[in-house]
């Protein structure tokens, strides 16, 4: 076995005899093999990946460290693994399975001689494995933070008065894709005027106008991990108050970060930068967490919010993400991605966070 999963294997607790993931996230994280559907059982002499005829020869090829397992049923090829490592208790993950899926499950298992545990303690164990970024890990965000960069970079002198958010958004897409990326890590956001009062709006048939700012919250995809990163820009000009929120803004991501390092709760990040915001009297206008983990999913563990009671730990990668918004008028995000070490934070993101007016 790889050392994944023999840190997850020891991980188990004592009275489970094998474990089932199917999360696309979580088998790659395992095994560094991606489908679309595929099953790996975690037993105490051994593990197993469980493909059908669509990957198993691609599985047989790239695999190492758990024994690739062919089926044409998978009630067959589940039953006869279960048997064979006289499994008594099996955990799923709870989050994974839908309620179908874990009917399913439970009854294969039951008539193997297995009880399954449905909690949500895989899922925890899982995530605080994950939740530690190995250096190459961190190598592979730091890349796609990079496409993601540069794309940004490349497409602002494409940004005119006139131009659709839609087509801006495609522009970036295509240069993120032509750079490298292996797509995006979500829908991107490029919303402009009013819209960015809506801290997750649609690009549209919304069309550039001076006096407009535009949110620009991005990311490219990148040997399975994501990058994200938010920036708004003005075009030809800005008012007073969208000068000031700005700023106020600008604020509070700084002290966000400042407040990053190992040891210091998410919530206490989350207070440095939400305190800044509501002191400067704009309470009630940052409705959203100050950030979250960036990994192999886009949002994973920890949440960087007012009530998470987790401690940062070096290693992870966080967002720091404060923003302000105001119904009808407009929004301001700035979000940097870090790394969290013993004296504070390594920030992955290189892009000015100045105000700048295209």
């Amino acid at each position: 076995m790889n050392e994944r999963l023999l840190m997850l294997q020891s991980m188990l607790p004592d009275e489970v005899d094998a474990a089932l993931i199917i999360s696309n996230t979580n088998r790659r994280y395992f095994t560094d093999f991606v489908s679309s559907l595929g099953y790996l059982l975690l037993t105490r002499r051994d593990a197993y990946l469980l493909v059908d005829s669509r990957y198993c020869e691609a599985a047989e090829k790239q695999v190492s460290g758990c024994e690739v397992k062919g089926f044409s049923s998978l009630s067959d090829k589940l039953s006869e693994l279960l048997r064979r490592d006289n499994v008594r208790k099996l955990m799923l993950e709870g989050s994974a399975f839908t309620l179908n899926e874990a009917a399913r499950i439970i009854k294969l298992a039951k008539e193997s001689g297995a009880e399954c545990i449905t909690t949500d303690e895989l899922d925890n164990i899982i995530s605080g494995q994950r939740i530690i970024k190995t250096p190459d890990e961190i190598d592979k965000i730091i890349l796609a933070q990079r496409i993601t960069e540069n794309a940004l970079k490349s497409t602002l002198p494409y940004i005119k008065e006139g131009v659709m958010e839609r087509d801006i958004a495609l522009e970036l897409e295509y240069r993120m894709r032509r750079a490298g990326a292996d797509g995006i890590s979500f829908d991107l956001i490029v919303i402009a005027g009013e819209k960015t009062s809506m801290p997750h709006g649609v690009p549209g048939e919304n069309r550039i106008k001076p006096g407009d700012f535009i949110t620009f919250d991005i990311g490219a995809l990148c040997g399975g991990y994501h990058s994200d990163m938010t920036r708004t820009y003005a075009y030809g000009f800005v008012s007073d108050k969208q000068r000031r929120v700005y700023q106020v803004v600008y604020g509070a991501q700084k002290l966000g970060l400042e407040a990053v390092r190992s040891g210091v709760s998410c919530r206490a990040v989350d207070g440095a930068a939400r305190d800044y915001i509501y002191h400067a009297g704009f309470e009630g206008f940052f409705g959203h967490s100050t950030g979250h983990g960036v990994g192999l999913d886009i949002h994973e563990a920890p949440t960087v919010g007012p009530k998470s009671e987790m401690v940062l730990q070096s290693g992870m990668v966080v967002t720091v993400e404060p923003g302000i918004y105001l119904p009808g008028e407009f929004g301001v995000r700035i979000e940097d991605t870090v790394a969290v070490s013993t004296d504070g934070c390594i920030n992955l993101s290189t892009l000015s966070k100045e105000l700048t007016i295209l």
